[in-house]
């Protein structure tokens, strides 16, 4: 488990094989309660490559010195992210 935020991280591997590749991460918040999007790709192994990239957000809650994942929600798609996008920023310019 990470004790800093700056370490969270989504990689995941097994048997050598990088299943869950992180791409990167913005932090959007710090704190006892922490806020991470990141942007990932998973290993397909029936066309042994990767998919497409994927997106989610994550909610971190720090207990005794390490943080634990609370709750996430993943963007399936490109689509969904863009609309996401377009929401947010109507909302925001109101």
């Amino acid at each position: 488990m990470a004790s800093s935020v700056d370490e969270l991280t989504i990689n995941y591997n097994e048997d050598g094989v990088a299943i869950v590749k992180e791409l990167d991460k913005v932090i959007l918040s710090k704190g006892a309660w922490s806020t991470v999007m990141f942007r990932y790709q998973e290993w397909d192994r029936s066309k042994q490559d990767y998919g497409p990239d994927k997106y989610s957000i994550r909610r971190y809650q720090k207990r005794n010195g390490e943080y634990q994942t609370k709750s996430k929600f993943n963007i399936s798609s490109p689509a969904q992210a863009k609309m996401l996008i377009e929401a947010l920023q109507r909302w925001t310019e109101e």
